[in-house]
């Protein structure tokens, strides 16, 4: 399965502009973020 090379600039950029908008909840973004770059990676190899 592969992962659309788009992708994964596209949810960088949705986390920093969530980061801006809502700072307070800057862990929350960075854990979802770490979370969504790791399954597109595994899925990326099966």
């Amino acid at each position: 399965m592969m992962v659309h090379p788009v992708l994964h600039p596209i949810v960088s950029l949705i986390a920093g502009i969530l980061i801006l908008i809502f700072p307070a909840i800057l862990n929350y973004i960075v854990a979802f973020y770490l979370i969504i770059i790791g399954i597109m990676g595994i899925t990326a190899t099966l």
